[in-house]
């Protein structure tokens, strides 16, 4: 078994637990593999262990490693986890199933002009920047509720849920039960939370996706 196998392997076991100790069904919670940075080789052992919901940063690196992935393995299922200039909405939209990164108002009108184009709908999450930290993406808290509106009645996006990244440096539980509570009171599913190094209280605070990378990849990225 490759390392990326055992690995998901390991962590599958890990999210079982925290669902456990949570009191949740560990089927309610999706693992988004972020595979930013490794080469295709990679995402392809993770695929043949059973891996199929993937996340990418850049839409051009998606661009390069997915296609042939995709016609190889038809089921994957891929996320924009990184911040979506409007010059990329085309490609985007074309390449993804879900944009995580919905965070102002301009890119939500781009992102609806492109899919009544494309005749494509990946479905959207609105991110908020949950720590209103200046270097991080993300519409502030205070503006989300208005932000999802606008999406959902102006724009007509598939807006299905919301995501983030709390602070790295403090607690995160604070700031996932913020965000879990902004999904609540818009009628939202999906609540994107959690990383490697605290997705276990992500779902404690009920993420319904997480989104790790170097517990399945490794921290550095793999050899081209």
């Amino acid at each position: 078994m490759s390392d990326v196998a055992a690995n998901l392997a390991a962590l599958r076991s890990r999210i079982a637990a925290a669902c456990a100790a949570a009191g949740r069904d560990a089927a309610a919670i999706t693992l988004v593999a972020v595979s930013k940075t490794h080469p295709a080789e990679a995402v392809g052992q993770a695929l043949a262990a059973g891996q199929r919901v993937f996340g990418e940063n850049r839409v051009q690196e998606a661009k390069a490693k997915f296609p042939d992935l995709r016609a190889a393995w038809p089921d994957l299922a891929l996320h924009l986890i990184g911040p979506l200039q409007t010059n990329k909405v085309r490609d985007a939209v074309a390449l993804f199933d879900v944009i995580e990164t919905v965070d102002r108002p301009k890119l939500a009108r781009a992102l609806a002009d492109e899919m009544a184009r494309a005749g494509r709908f990946p479905r959207c999450l609105v991110q908020v920047n949950i720590g209103r930290e200046a270097q991080k993406a993300g519409i502030d808290p205070d503006q989300a509720d208005a932000l999802i509106a606008l999406c959902r009645n102006e724009y007509r996006l598939p807006l299905c849920g919301v995501m983030a990244i709390p602070p790295a440096d403090q607690d995160p539980a604070p700031y996932f039960r913020l965000l879990a509570e902004i999904a609540r009171r818009n009628g939202l599913e999906v609540v994107s939370m959690g990383m490697s190094g605290d997705f276990e209280a992500a779902i404690a605070e009920g993420a319904t996706h997480v989104r790790v990378g170097s517990a399945i990849f490794g921290s550095r990225p793999y050899p081209a």
